[in-house]
C-alpha cells in the first residue's frame, strides 16, 4: 500500500460523517486500552452503543464509560503511555458535532499512532517526521506494529464511509484484532521486564 494508491488518513478523516468520526476514534481508543486498563473488555461498550444510535444519548454514555474506567483497575500511575491512552478518552465531546467529534477523531489517531510506534521502538525526534508520514500513508516510514494500526484505521474508516447495517460490527471486530495484537506486545513487555 503506498501514499499514491489509497487515500490519506488526514483525507479520510476530513471526508468521514460523525457516525464515522465517532466510530473511528472510539475504535482507536478501543485498540489502545491495554496499556490502560491490561486486561480489557468492554470498558467502553456504552460509547459503542452511543455510536449505534448515531449518538442519541451520547452524554450520558461518555459519563457512564468514564465511571467504568474509573472503577477498573488501572495501569500504574506515572505511566506514559496509559495517561496517553486515559487523554483519549477525556477528548471526547460531550455533543455530537461534526467539529468537536473530527477534533476528536484527528486526536485518537494521531495519539494511536504514536502509542503503536512507541512501543514499536522508534520513538525519540524522529516520532514526529514518522507519524507525519504514517498519516500520509507512507508504510515504509514507520515499523510493523505503527504500520499495522495505520492499516486498521484506513480500513475502518472505508468501512464507514460504504455505509451498510454491518459497518459497524465490521469495525468492531478490526478493533478487538488491533487489540488483542496490543494486549499481547504489553504482556511480551511486562514478562521482559
Amino acid at each position: 500500500m503506498s501514499p499514491s494508491t489509497t487515500p490519506s488518513l488526514v483525507e479520510l478523516i476530513a471526508r468521514a460523517d460523525e457516525r464515522g468520526l465517532a466510530a473511528a476514534a472510539l475504535a482507536c481508543l478501543d485498540r489502545c486500552m491495554p496499556l490502560l486498563v491490561p486486561e480489557a473488555t468492554d470498558q467502553l461498550r456504552p460509547l459503542w452503543l452511543g455510536v449505534a444510535r448515531g449518538g442519541a444519548g451520547w452524554s450520558r454514555r461518555l459519563a457512564e464509560t468514564t465511571a467504568v474506567l474509573e472503577d477498573a483497575r488501572p495501569a500504574p500511575v506515572g505511566d506514559e503511555e496509559a495517561a496517553l491512552v486515559r487523554s483519549m478518552l477525556d477528548a471526547a465531546p460531550a455533543g455530537w458535532a461534526p467539529g468537536s467529534l473530527r477534533a476528536w477523531a484527528d486526536t485518537c489517531s494521531l495519539t494511536a499512532l504514536e502509542l503503536h510506534q512507541r512501543l514499536g521502538a522508534a520513538a525519540g525526534p524522529e516520532l514526529a517526521r514518522a507519524l507525519d508520514l504514517c498519516r500520509a500513508g507512507d508504510l515504509d516510514a514507520v515499523g510493523p506494529l505503527a504500520g499495522g494500526e495505520l492499516r486498521r484505521q484506513v480500513r475502518a474508516l472505508e468501512i464507514l464511509a460504504e455505509g451498510g447495517a454491518y459497518g459497524l460490527r465490521r469495525v468492531l471486530e478490526l478493533s478487538a484484532e488491533g487489540r488483542r495484537i496490543l494486549q499481547a506486545v504489553v504482556s511480551r513487555r511486562a514478562r521482559i521486564a
